[in-house]
């Protein structure tokens, strides 16, 4: 018994049709699937720009948390500085150190050019004569020449 169409043909593929061809044609879409892909992208396209709003506020609120510290530091500082003021025996120094005071009864050195005479030579400075030292410059018609100087010079072209 002979059947027919037994006889079988080999079917070939179109020289156009590419593997992705074939993957893309065997994905199967549904109603469904298409809509879930539209919120997908209508959620990103929504919550990107607040995303990258938050994400700016944190780093702001970070640096602000940052800055509060150094203050809360220097409100620290200050008030440590505060209360040294507030001791006698600190602002005595002080007066002392700074404006040179004395209490009744002590005896206070001044000590000018305290510096070892090797030091005092070596800043290249010339020593200190006791001659008065005078210039034959006249000061008045110098400056006499020249404000006539500046006040007669030509007038420059101005730019064009």
């Amino acid at each position: 018994m002979a059947r027919k169409g037994t006889d079988k043909k080999a079917v070939a593929l179109d020289d156009t049709a590419t593997p992705t061809g074939g993957w893309l044609r065997g994905i199967r879409s549904s109603g469904f699937s298409l809509v879930m892909m539209a919120i997908l992208i209508l959620a990103v396209v929504v919550l990107a720009p607040s995303l990258r709003i938050y994400a700016e506020q944190r780093q702001e609120i970070d640096r602000l948390g940052a800055a509060v510290t150094e203050q809360n530091a220097t409100v620290e500082q200050l008030k440590t500085e505060r209360e040294r003021w507030n001791d006698r025996t600190f602002v005595t120094t002080q007066a002392r150190d700074r404006l040179s005071y004395v209490l009744p009864g002590d005896i206070n050195f001044l000590v000018l050019n305290d510096l070892p005479q090797t030091a005092a030579g070596a800043t290249g400075i010339a020593p200190i004569s006791a001659e008065i030292q005078d210039t034959d410059v006249d000061w008045l018609a110098s400056v006499f020449a020249s404000v006539m100087t500046a006040g007669l010079a030509p007038e420059e072209p101005s730019p064009k």
